[in-house]
């Protein structure tokens, strides 16, 4: 089955774009989406007032297996540093901070909770 065709990388994409339209909302600029080395992948990279945002985006359904955020294990924040380590190396910035965007999309209807710094 190709990427495109799965229904859980699909729903991942959704969530991007919804995440994507939050920040934008907010008037962030977004930089990036899906930036990735070989030590990690940052799901957005976006800017305002001149500090770069680095956020992981969880999206889910349901509540069923926990909050989306519960999804960021230590293993993923190590990786996602990495690779924000290595974006900064390639694009020097001052100012950054390390953020998530929790999605939980219930009957359609999209809730957010947005974890600042979680670095």
């Amino acid at each position: 089955m190709s990427e495109a065709a799965d229904p859980r990388r699909r729903f991942g994409d959704c969530g991007e774009d919804l995440a994507a339209a939050f920040f934008m909302a907010r008037g962030f600029r977004i930089i990036g989406r899906n930036w990735s080395c070989r030590l990690g992948e940052i799901d957005l990279v976006c800017e305002k007032n001149g500090v770069i945002h680095f956020i992981e985006v969880k999206t889910r359904r349901t509540g069923t297996y926990g909050y989306p955020e519960e999804a960021i294990t230590p293993a993923k924040l190590l990786h996602f540093s990495r690779a924000i380590e290595s974006y900064l190396l390639q694009h020097p910035a001052t100012a950054y901070q390390a953020g998530a965007l929790a999605i939980t999309i219930s009957h359609g209807t999209p809730e957010y909770h947005y974890v600042e710094q979680i670095l």
